[in-house]
C-alpha cells in the first residue's frame, strides 16, 4: 500500500471494461455507515466529455489524458452526514485495487460548487446525485518532464508528527472535587 502513487500520465492504452468492471466490483464491498453505499461509479470514455471534465479545476487537468475517468456520486439526499466520508473510502479502495493490477489513478475534486453541479451533468445524473470526485485510470506513462520539480512536497511527514495521544479523563473522585 505504499507504493500507491498518483499518475497523472498514462500510456494511450485501454483499459478493458472487464477490469474496470472489476474494480469497481472490489470498491462497492468497501464498508459505508449503515451500509447505505452512498455511491455510483460513472465511468467515462468519451474524449470529448473528458476533456470538458478536466477543465472543471486547477487540479484536473490530468482527466484529460487517461483512457478512462470514474465520476464517483453521492447521494447527498439518503446518503447521511457521512456520506461524503463513505464515498472517499470507496475512493480509496478503487485506488488500491487499481494499483494491484498495475494500473495508476489519481483523484480530482470538482470545487466550487459549480464545478461539481457541472461535473454532475456531464455524468448525466440529477439530484440527489452529487459528483464532487473523479479518479483518472490507466496504465502509467512516464512523467512528459523528466526531472521537472513539483509545487507539491514529496516525502511523508514523519509518524511522530501525526500521532498524539489524547490527555486522560480526570476521574471523578479525584482530590478537589
Amino acid at each position: 500500500m505504499r507504493s500507491l502513487r498518483a499518475t497523472r500520465w498514462f500510456r494511450d492504452e485501454p483499459v478493458a471494461p472487464a477490469l474496470v468492471d472489476e474494480l469497481l466490483d472490489v470498491a462497492r464491498w468497501t464498508g459505508s455507515a449503515r451500509n447505505r453505499q452512498p455511491w455510483r461509479g460513472v465511468v467515462v470514455t468519451d474524449l470529448a466529455r473528458r476533456a470538458r471534465l478536466a477543465e472543471l479545476g486547477a487540479y484536473a487537468g490530468h482527466l484529460a489524458g487517461a483512457p478512462l475517468v470514474v465520476l464517483l456520486a453521492v447521494d447527498v439526499e439518503g446518503g447521511g452526514e457521512d456520506a461524503e466520508f463513505d464515498a472517499g473510502r470507496f475512493a480509496q479502495t478503487f485506488m488500491l485495487a487499481a494499483h494491484a493490477r498495475g494500473l495508476g489513478t489519481c483523484p480530482a475534486s470538482f470545487f466550487p460548487a459549480e464545478n461539481a453541479r457541472r461535473a454532475t451533468a456531464l455524468a448525466d445524473l440529477a439530484a440527489p446525485w452529487r459528483v464532487r470526485t473523479a479518479i483518472s485510470l490507466g496504465y502509467p506513462a512516464p512523467s512528459p518532464r523528466p526531472g521537472a520539480t513539483s509545487a507539491v512536497p514529496r516525502g511523508r511527514k514523519p509518524l511522530d508528527a501525526l500521532r498524539s495521544t489524547a490527555p486522560p479523563v480526570p476521574r471523578a473522585d479525584a482530590e478537589g472535587d
